[in-house]
């Protein structure tokens, strides 16, 4: 690999851990432990759109450790693995299917990534009664998705010379 992806793809780390951090600092208060903007989600679907499915798997693997690591504790990486790994195989699928924009992939990948912390939430804690939650999550990961998917696909436009040179 040449110094030009290995910076690119640090450079993209970074961006995921920084905005890992600017969403912590945002108060999402609206009943639902667990709501978030899904701030570097951002980069993930950059990376599918621009530099592939196995760099973003890794860049997206080593911020969600990192991140856990320092900001958080072992059930913030079970919640986090298990929504990144639903959505990451959702957006992938559907990125390969083609056909699909880069916004609808991206809500795909929210809601999804809120199915996939539900579903860990509801085997470590032995509670059915968190599938009450969905609803509200689907709706958040819809809102949240296309929040993000506009974004992502805003910012890849504009930075696409650059990354086809990387």
């Amino acid at each position: 690999m040449n110094a030009r992806k290995t910076s690119l793809y640090g450079m993209l780390l970074a961006l995921a851990m920084v905005l890992s951090y600017v969403e912590a600092m945002i108060p999402i208060n609206i009943g639902v432990p667990g709501v978030k903007l899904g701030l570097p989600n951002i980069v993930t679907v950059i990376g599918l759109y621009s530099i592939g499915a196995l760099p973003t798997l890794v860049i997206s693997f080593l911020r969600i450790l990192l991140v856990s690591f320092m900001f958080g504790n072992t059930m913030t990486l079970a919640y986090s693995i298990s929504g990144f790994t639903l959505s990451f195989l959702t957006m992938l699928l559907m990125r390969k299917a083609g056909g699909f924009h880069r916004t609808v992939v991206s809500v795909s990948g929210g809601v999804m990534h809120n199915v996939g912390q539900l579903m860990a939430a509801v085997a470590l804690l032995h509670s059915q009664v968190l599938f009450y939650y969905l609803p509200v999550l689907m709706v958040a990961g819809v809102i949240a998705g296309a929040l993000i998917g506009l974004v992502a696909g805003l910012i890849t436009e504009r930075i696409q010379l650059f990354l086809r040179n990387s």
